[in-house]
């Protein structure tokens, strides 16, 4: 079923049955109330006069984990990821605790993207902390809205990466808006 364009009202015209149920009731039946199947979903626009709802996504990775590599990998306890649906545009959001034990270094958190699309993790996107030499420890958050995904299931997961040194991630956090 589609919403379609409402009769117009006609003085001393007569509205059959099939006449009414196409204007009111049919369309009644897409809008956002009537399709609301998740608590906490939101509704986007996926044509002209169609929504589709999305639920946002999130995950927590609390404990506190080591990057050594130089190249975009997981840590011993890997994630957080999600898998939410989509259109082609996703909000993301990376947030986490960073800190690298040698100056100048940075450490890095990515998204990477898997399944109706692949995207590779990015110093494009990344969340980067350079540490000052005083083994400060950031607490940031990185938004990305990533424009190029492939409609359908995809699956979101942060990825780690320093300069150089020894980098430390705690509280990682991944929050995906599916448009």
């Amino acid at each position: 079923m589609a919403w379609t364009t409402p009769l117009t009202a006609v003085s001393n015209a007569s509205l059959t049955a099939a006449q009414w149920n196409a204007s009111v009731r049919d369309n009644l039946l897409m809008t956002a109330p009537s399709l609301a199947t998740t608590a906490g979903s939101i509704f986007v626009t996926s044509a002209a006069n169609t929504i589709v709802e999305r639920v946002p996504r999130t995950d927590l990775v609390g404990g506190s984990d080591t990057v050594s590599a130089t190249a975009y990998a997981n840590t011993t306890t890997p994630g957080p990821a999600v898998t939410a649906v989509s259109a082609a545009k996703a909000l993301i959001f990376t947030s986490g605790w960073q800190t690298n034990n040698t100056g100048g270094n940075s450490v890095y958190m990515a998204h990477e993207i898997s399944g109706a699309t692949t995207i590779a993790a990015a110093d494009t996107w990344a969340l980067e902390q350079r540490d000052s030499g005083t083994n400060g420890l950031q607490n940031a958050t990185r938004t990305h809205l990533e424009t190029s995904l492939t409609s359908g299931s995809n699956t979101f997961t942060i990825k780690y990466r320093v300069s150089g040194g020894t980098g430390t991630v705690q509280r990682r956090h991944l929050t995906v808006i599916p448009f």
